[in-house]
């Protein structure tokens, strides 16, 4: 099912519900990968993989939705690496960010023990509070 409308504008109806809650250019940015990647695939699994990993070069994930981040490029190692690669993904969240931005999510999401934790800590722990977000937003 096409993610854009004939303008190219994204369908909201058919976003994910972390993308219903974002803004317009991450919106736009999945849809239309999204599409373009099914036209080119004619998998639907492979394109949303597609979108995601082109929408993660440009937000991260705060809570239940999608934030610009304050510089494009790979949020995590697997983002570096290409899609053949095994190393685990951040799901969203900017993992090449400096440990001070990091920290700022965490700070957000009112993560406790953030003080004490290191950059590894910080991107699970922002990881964790994402998912808990995103499911208390769908409900």
């Amino acid at each position: 099912m096409p993610k854009t409308t004939k303008t190219g504008k994204a369908k909201k109806s058919e976003l994910p519900s972390t993308l219903e809650r974002s803004d317009k250019k991450a919106q736009d940015t999945f849809a239309k990968t999204y599409d373009s990647a099914l036209e080119e695939y004619g998998d639907e699994q492979r394109a949303a993989q597609t979108a995601y990993a082109s929408l993660k070069r440009t937000h991260e994930k705060v809570g239940d939705h999608w934030e610009p981040k304050d510089s494009s490029g790979p949020s995590d190692k697997k983002a570096e690496q290409g899609r053949k690669s095994n190393a685990k993904t951040a799901g969203g969240v900017d993992a090449n960010a400096s440990k001070e931005h990091l920290y700022d999510v965490a700070s957000k999401l009112d993560i406790s023990g953030r003080s004490t934790m290191n950059k590894d800590e910080l991107v699970d722990a922002i990881q964790k509070a994402n998912e808990k977000e995103t499911r208390k937003g769908r409900s």
